[in-house]
């Protein structure tokens, strides 16, 4: 394994499900380069659930901090801030099952954790320089949450709205919006906001200058 010095920035960007975390994390990309980046998103680490049945699979909450393999994030994070490589596990949102294959990526100057409850796991917020929350209304980010689930995860309606009653919303509220308190800048509105999008690439370059 290739070891190479880094002292790269780390950026947590959280929010609700369907908050525009991804139209916040591509300004940052597209700003700074994507060479100098590596995004890496929690939604990877959920766990493998091919020991179960699909139909127990379906029933799991995938909204609750324990479906994710958290611990394993917080090593490829720790072994990238100390210059290592990692290989970042693929995931499968249609079966929910990890890919046989992985992502293998080297350290870069900027970090970008993305997904809804990294602020909620307290190593892992600790590994972060920059707290970044977007905040959105709930009926924009449900709608977006269904375009994307209908799109990308080849989900239907029913099961989308059923997920989003019985676990989605319970869970935001438990774990996601407490954990606005943690973030070190909230933008309103989410990809839409300039100002706050402005406010945030000042704030990025100041810490990169620091580094």
């Amino acid at each position: 394994m290739k070891k190479t010095k880094t002292n790269a920035l780390v950026i947590g960007v959280a929010g609700g499900s369907g908050s525009g975390k991804t139209t916040v994390v591509n300004l940052i990309c597209d700003h700074f380069g994507k060479q100098n980046i590596l995004r890496i998103e929690h939604d990877f680490y959920y766990r493998d659930l091919k020991h179960m049945p699909l139909a127990d699979r379906l029933q799991q909450n995938f909204d609750h901090p324990a479906s994710l393999e958290t611990e394993l994030l917080i090593r490829h994070l720790k072994a990238l801030l100390k210059g290592y490589p990692v290989r970042i596990p693929q995931y499968n949102f249609a079966e929910h099952i990890r890919n046989n294959t992985h992502l293998e990526v080297q350290p870069t100057p900027v970090i970008i954790i993305d997904g809804i409850l990294i602020f909620s796991e307290l190593e892992l917020r600790e590994l972060m320089d920059v707290k970044i929350f977007v905040d959105t209304d709930d009926d924009v980010r449900l709608l977006r949450r269904i375009r994307r689930d209908i799109s990308e995860r080849k989900r239907d309606l029913d099961s989308i709205l059923l997920q989003y009653e019985t676990y989605v919303r319970p869970m935001h509220l438990k774990f996601v919006e407490p954990s606005k308190r943690y973030s070190d800048m909230i933008i309103p509105h989410g990809g839409k906001n300039e100002v706050a999008q402005d406010m945030l690439i000042s704030m990025i370059q100041r810490q990169l200058d620091l580094c």
